[in-house]
């Protein structure tokens, strides 16, 4: 059975604890690496400058978003990341959790290819999905 590495558990440092737990289980099921979870305005800022990201109002910075990537580690295979994008959305309606994805930031079009209205692929980001005025 797959088990996070000892940097995996580093970033999952200071995270949601119900992104911690979904993802305790997620990797029960799906060998994966959480590359990046908290991180701080300066980081932001940088991800920001090269294009990595579009807001300076990241969930990182509180803790209410990862970044987790299937293996083997392949950045620019979309179905793959596609596939596990919707593994780990599938994981998380089962468990009740609400959770956003960053390969369909609207959550109308899941698996069905690219998502005609998407502008911006994330296929590695999960957030913590506000409901019913949570501040999550």
């Amino acid at each position: 059975m797959p088990k996070f590495s000892k940097k995996s558990k580093e970033n999952l440092s200071g995270v949601d604890p119900v992104l911690k737990m979904l993802f305790t289980e997620v990797v029960k099921h799906f060998d994966c690496s959480v590359t990046e979870g908290l991180r701080s305005l300066e980081r932001q800022k940088e991800l920001v400058k090269k294009g990595a990201s579009k807001t300076l109002k990241s969930k990182h910075i509180d803790g209410m978003a990862v970044d987790v990537v299937a293996y083997p580690i392949d950045y620019e295979d979309t179905k793959r990341n596609y596939y596990f994008g919707g593994f780990v959305m599938g994981m998380a309606k089962a468990m009740g959790l609400p959770l956003r994805w960053g390969g369909d930031w609207d959550g109308d079009t899941m698996l069905s290819g690219r998502d005609p209205d998407q502008t911006f692929d994330d296929l590695v980001h999960f957030e913590i999905k506000a409901v019913n005025g949570d501040k999550r």
